[in-house]
């Protein structure tokens, strides 16, 4: 998985970078081709805000959320994302595909 982390009027400290990333790992568990993750961190006063897009095969899917202080929105991003990806998953599943009985008549 590839994370390009930015900021808006804000400096990416290397703890954010690392905190961006080790929060966004587990997405990379509902892939098996590799994504490309967006972030973008900033100020809204006064909160911190928190957005990110991800390119997945056949999708561009996008959150944000703002929090007391960039740490808690980017756990909230996170959490977003991670639902967002689990939806997009259970779209992807063929709901009309033909079931196989599985008992005997």
């Amino acid at each position: 998985m590839r994370i390009e982390t930015y900021g808006q009027q804000l400096d990416v400290t290397p703890a954010l970078r690392e905190y961006v990333e080790s929060k966004l790992q587990r997405l990379d568990r509902h892939f098996d081709q590799p994504i490309e993750v967006r972030v973008q961190l900033g100020l809204r006063k006064p909160a911190h805000h928190a957005e990110a897009t991800i390119t997945v095969p056949g999708r561009t899917l996008h959150a944000d959320a703002d929090g007391e202080n960039m740490y808690a929105a980017i756990d909230l991003l996170a959490d977003k994302l991670d639902r967002l990806v689990l939806k997009h998953k259970e779209k992807q599943h063929d709901h009309h595909a033909p079931r196989v009985a599985s008992g005997t008549a």
